[in-house]
């Protein structure tokens, strides 16, 4: 198909508006969650893959951390149990874990090779090969009870993340694939929410930017306007009017310490969106909030 002279320079000048990027973003770090409509709509999984891929090819080094929420959902209502969530973390019985640990590896396998097909050498890891993350056991505060700890299951707490097999699979042009599962201290499996494993993952690596795919185009205020950047007070405030609640608070939370940990830029941005991260790593446009560190 031939291009009119208006189509052909659009074309030239997103290729060109892409190029300073490149450049910046050479050889640096980008930690990306993947979760939501991106992970489950066909469409958007293909461009999700080729973006990856894409980001490897011009240079960059993209760590993928996945969730898999409406999976282990799916499985757990097929043994008939009903999910459980306090302060958006998944109560994690024995039983819970052991559908989360099969959805997630499913998850996991999928995501490879969909990298693969297009290209890339993706290899999949938990945080148990070689025990790269390790955690404890999480207790969370009650809002209701100040004081009062929670216990909600297996769920853990990371205390250490040794990056070394991540830095070895980057060397080598490989594609990390990273489902959040760690390792408790007495050798038990826990289960991390996953936006907690990228922004600490993020933290370790040094990355250059941490995305966070979500199924909304942002953060958004009470009258659901995108609001695009973020400061700690802002958030803190955002929080106490109930604006953030639920899965949104271990987003923020991890995005929040991501950026006071040193990762250069936080982007919260829309999964639904075709290509989204090259329009948010590659173009002038971004398409989702940034959080800032002050």
């Amino acid at each position: 198909m031939s291009l009119t002279s208006a189509t052909a320079f659009q074309k030239a000048h997103t290729l060109s508006e892409a190029l300073p990027y490149i450049k910046r973003f050479f050889d640096k770090t980008i930690v990306i969650k993947y979760g939501g409509n991106a992970m489950t709509d066909p469409k958007l999984q293909e461009s999700f893959a080729r973006d990856v891929v894409l980001l490897k090819l011009v240079g960059m080094n993209p760590v993928v951390v996945h969730g898999g929420g409406p999976q282990i959902n799916d499985l757990l209502q097929r043994i008939g149990k009903q999910g459980e969530f306090v302060q958006g973390m998944r109560v994690t019985d024995e039983e819970t874990m052991d559908v989360v640990e099969m959805a997630l590896g499913k998850v996991n396998k999928d995501i490879v090779n969909l990298i693969n097909r297009h290209g890339g050498k993706a290899v999949g890891l938990t945080g148990q090969d070689s025990s790269f993350i390790r955690a404890d056991k999480m207790l969370l505060e009650s809002h209701d009870e100040p004081g009062k700890l929670l216990d909600i299951g297996l769920v853990g707490e990371i205390n250490l993340i040794d990056p070394s097999i991540i830095n070895f699979l980057d060397s080598g042009d490989f594609i990390p694939v990273i489902a959040p599962i760690a390792v408790g201290p007495d050798g038990e499996t826990l289960n991390i929410n996953a936006d907690v494993v990228a922004g600490k993952l993020a933290e370790v690596l040094k990355a250059e930017k941490l995305v966070l795919l979500t199924n909304t185009p942002g953060v958004l205020d009470k009258s659901g306007k995108l609001l695009t950047g973020l400061t700690p007070k802002q958030i803190d405030e955002l929080v106490v009017d109930g604006t953030l609640s639920g899965g949104m608070l271990p987003k923020i939370s991890s995005a929040l310490d991501a950026a006071r940990g040193g990762v250069r830029s936080v982007h919260i941005i829309d999964g639904r969106v075709e290509h989204a991260l090259l329009l948010e790593i590659l173009t002038d446009e971004g398409v989702g909030t940034l959080i800032k560190s002050k």
